[in-house]
């Protein structure tokens, strides 16, 4: 990898808090980029509109993501006075819809949630650790890096929250729900003695790890009843903010709880049905309460 781009990463780590797996991501774009037209820093914009063809196999989504680490790359350069033109407007621009993450319904949760509920009432560890690991999913709306990773630091002592520590080392409080609690505390009572994180890993040094938490939620979904490819972390998160949103709650809190930096971010969640959205604004908006006034 050239100098030039090792820059850029390092100005993403200092800068902007970027974390490890966001580095390699944009580690992994950048070298591809080099391998299909050579010298990034030195290439022109007839090199990067090539990539269109040479990425015409690749799904708009990823496209996008590797065209948006090169526009950064060469506004970095730009910047640092490495060059004296940008060409990045030469990329292609893959005219896509952001679409919408899988939903799971209520009820597939509740069958989710009394599978684990049915097996941790053995008193098994790994039985209480899902459990615990479900609730703080779907109560919380953590990420699986988030999640997994959590100190034992983290556990609230007086007050019902836990202290994330997000994307870009942002930190965020986040509410525990009474029944997490209640999972924490007996996952606490059987977890294994030693270690700083709480779910540690067999070996106790580090944690549990995002891909064994993806197979542990598919093996109970399977156990649940459920088809294994719609559960996931992601899916969970997605379902307590959709959750949340047609109970009621506020955009602007949502954001807050997700932890995104940009509330664009969390208008994915506001996919909910059109009736619910017209008797909302019938309900809510100064107009229509001075209709309902005027009758």
């Amino acid at each position: 990898m050239s100098g030039e781009v090792e820059g850029f990463l390092a100005m993403l780590a200092a800068e902007r808090g970027a974390a490890a797996n966001t580095l390699d991501a944009y580690r992994r774009d950048l070298a591809a980029a080099s391998e299909a037209i050579g010298d990034l820093a030195n290439a022109g914009a007839g090199d990067l509109a090539s990539l269109g063809q040479a990425w015409s196999g690749l799904a708009a989504s990823s496209l996008a993501r590797r065209c948006s680490a090169l526009r950064q790359f060469y506004g970095y350069l730009a910047d640092e006075g490495l060059r004296d033109d940008d060409p990045s407007a030469a990329l292609p621009r893959p005219a896509q819809r952001r679409p919408l993450p899988r939903l799971l319904a209520h009820q597939e949760v509740e069958a989710l949630l009394a599978c684990a509920e049915d097996e941790a009432a053995s008193g098994k560890p790994e039985a209480v650790r899902m459990l615990a690991l479900l609730e703080l999913l779907y109560g919380s709306g953590l990420r699986a890096s988030e999640l997994v990773s959590l100190p034992l630091s983290a556990i609230p002592r007086d007050a019902p929250f836990l202290s994330i520590t997000g994307k870009g080392g942002q930190q965020r409080l986040v509410p525990v729900s009474g029944r997490a609690g209640e999972a924490l505390s007996r996952w606490l009572i059987v977890r294994p003695k030693g270690g700083r994180y709480l779910f540690p890993s067999r070996g106790k040094a580090g944690h549990l790890s995002r891909v064994r938490l993806f197979q542990l939620l598919r093996d109970l979904a399977v156990r649940g009843g459920l088809a294994p490819e719609k559960v996931s972390p992601h899916v969970l998160r997605h379902a307590f903010a959709t959750h949340l949103l047609e109970g009621g709650a506020d955009l602007r809190v949502l954001q807050t709880l997700l932890g995104h930096s940009d509330i664009s971010t969390t208008q994915i969640y506001t996919h909910v049905d059109s009736a619910r959205l017209v008797a909302l604004v019938n309900a809510r908006h100064p107009l229509a309460r001075r209709v309902r006034e005027q009758h």
